[in-house]
């Protein structure tokens, strides 16, 4: 089906949906095209243009996964939550009316944060954007009352927003802090993704694009682009490929490595 929207000004969204927040079972509508914008007098419809589903099921053969080399990440850059946010219209969120500054910094949803560490022995500081890790036995998944935290076949984990019941056990359980959980009704969104108030939310590679023919993320283009390129992202499963083969040039390790979750994202130079 066709999608209508208004005809975006020169910094807006083709995909953006400005509407109340009007319940789960509307977000899948969202999601696949349906929903309508409103249109004022005078403003030129277009179609937008939708690019086709995946035909085939997902399987094992890939593992999406990531290596970041923390020594390329440059202190105060933030073109990958950046690029993040206005991927999937995180950058949209906003500020409800009444709420302290302090209190809304804690709940705005962030799916790729910048974290500094700090070597007690040497005082050495490194820099590395934290987002899901993608593990391969993820607790998230293991304590989730309704299954709504999933695993796919391809390594990424995700969150069922129309199964979710917003308990938040998964944020309990992630060590990480990856997840978001969404305490505000949500006015404007993306069609490619949807949000919506009392569903919990996390980083989930940018499975849009992958979907759809693409094989990289936002957050490593943006970090290619800005000229650091300490973010790789490829397949964990193609020993020929370039994630793979930069893994086996450089010391690397996952973050909690003791407990043995094996993590789909991976650091070099910590």
């Amino acid at each position: 089906m066709s999608e209508h929207t208004q005809q975006p000004d020169s910094d807006q969204q083709p995909d953006l949906v400005q509407q109340p927040d009007r319940g789960r079972r509307d977000f899948l509508a969202t999601a696949a095209g349906l929903a309508t914008a409103a249109v004022a007098p005078g403003v030129v419809l277009h179609t937008a243009a939708v690019a086709a589903p995946r035909t085939t099921p997902v399987t094992d053969i890939k593992r999406w996964g990531m290596l970041i080399d923390t020594a390329k990440c440059a202190d105060g850059c933030t073109a990958c939550v950046d690029a993040c946010d206005h991927e999937n219209g995180l950058d949209l969120q906003e500020t409800p009316e009444g709420i302290k500054p302090l209190k809304w910094d804690n709940q705005r949803a962030t799916w790729i944060r910048k974290v500094k560490l700090r070597d007690n022995l040497t005082g050495r500081m490194t820099n590395l954007p934290l987002m899901c890790q993608h593990c391969e036995n993820p607790p998230c998944v293991d304590v989730c009352p309704t299954g709504a935290s999933f695993k796919r076949a391809d390594g990424i984990v995700m969150v069922d927003r129309h199964t979710c019941i917003g308990c938040r056990y998964c944020m309990m359980a992630c060590p990480y802090k990856a997840r978001s959980f969404i305490h505000e009704q949500v006015v404007q969104k993306l069609t490619r993704a949807p949000r919506g108030k009392g569903c919990v939310e996390s980083c989930n590679l940018c499975v849009h694009r992958l979907d759809n023919g693409e094989s990289s993320t936002a957050c490593a283009d943006a970090c290619q682009e800005v000229g650091h390129a300490a973010i790789l992202f490829g397949d964990l499963n193609d020993p020929h490929g370039a994630l793979r083969e930069a893994l086996r040039q450089v010391n690397s390790r996952q973050i909690r490595q003791d407990l043995e979750l094996n993590t789909g994202v991976r650091y070099a130079g910590i």
